[in-house]
């Protein structure tokens, strides 16, 4: 696929189906043509399990992916190389190659497309400027920080034109400030190419200001779908209704901080202390997102 191909064919429906040991996926997703779609869940809900089958890394038990119209994978033996399916998987680490200068990174990929070397370095440095790092291009990755590594992975990303961008917790290991800038530079570059892309994300505020549509994935199916103001703001579940509380603005009759927590048979004790100084302990399901530090947010139902 050109590096300028139009996202016109960038539609993907993904029927998922995948039995690994005692676990099973069964889910399915759809994203038109530059729509932002989010998944939600716990660990171990099937988040990057569902994004290696639609990347081509995770073998299908049945079911099928379709980009375009056209299956590139099904359990009756299609299977296109994920390096022919425009589709780009961006994780948690950055994993440019340490070698190459910041510049030569973006331009690797223009250059598996098949663009000029000249030219491609020459769009490689519209890209640094484009993310925020002019003048960064002789850097090499060691000379980076982990946000700017962040930002280079993916001008390298959007470079080459993919149809579908999968994103894996990419703001997981970043700190509040530099993820925040992320967030900010993946909402307006999405906006501005018009890519498809599918984020996994354990970030009810990730969802919200980058997903035009939310799934959530508990125990392997869909709990919940919908416009991620609608689906946080009436949980249909008590891992959703967590997550939900974590969100800015949340706040209900009290909010307080998590000062321990420890694994029970009902699920999670947290222990928490109010604003005015009182300890209260809560029952959490297991897979609730808290740790020592959270602020727990409780509001009145609807």
């Amino acid at each position: 696929m050109s590096a300028d191909a139009a996202v016109g064919d960038a539609a993907l429906d993904a029927l998922i189906r995948v039995e690994r040991g005692g676990f099973a996926l069964d889910a399915r997703l759809r994203a038109a043509a530059g729509e932002t779609v989010a998944v939600m869940g716990p660990s171990g809900a099937g988040k990057s399990t569902l994004l290696g089958a639609i990347a081509g890394f995770t073998p299908l038990t049945a079911g099928a992916v379709r980009l375009g119209g056209r299956t590139v994978q099904d359990a009756a033996g299609v299977d296109v190389p994920p390096r022919e399916r425009g589709v780009i998987l961006l994780g948690q680490q950055a994993r440019l190659f340490p070698h190459l200068s910041a510049r030569d990174n973006i331009a690797f990929g223009l250059r598996a497309h098949g663009m000029r070397r000249a030219d491609a370095r020459v769009r490689a440095d519209a890209w640094l400027e484009r993310v925020g790092l002019p003048g960064f291009g002789d850097r090499r990755p060691a000379r980076l920080s982990g946000g700017q590594q962040q930002r280079v992975a993916l001008a390298r990303a959007l470079a080459v034109s993919p149809r579908v961008l999968l994103l894996d917790e990419p703001l997981t290991s970043l700190d509040p400030a530099t993820a925040d800038g992320i967030r900010s530079l993946l909402r307006d570059e999405l906006a501005a190419t018009g890519t498809t892309a599918v984020l996994a994300t354990h970030d009810a505020t990730d969802a919200r200001a980058l997903a035009d549509r939310l799934i959530v994935l508990e125990h392997g199916g869909v709990t919940a779908e919908g416009a991620p103001d609608a689906v946080l703001g009436a949980p249909a579940t008590p891992f959703i209704a967590a997550v939900a509380s974590t969100l800015p603005g949340t706040d209900g009759p009290w909010q307080a901080r998590v000062d321990g927590i420890e694994a029970i048979a009902e699920g999670i004790r947290a222990r928490a202390r109010t604003a005015d100084g009182d300890l209260i302990e809560l029952i959490l399901p297991e897979d609730s997102p808290v740790v020592p530090g959270s602020t727990v947010s409780i509001r009145p139902p609807a």
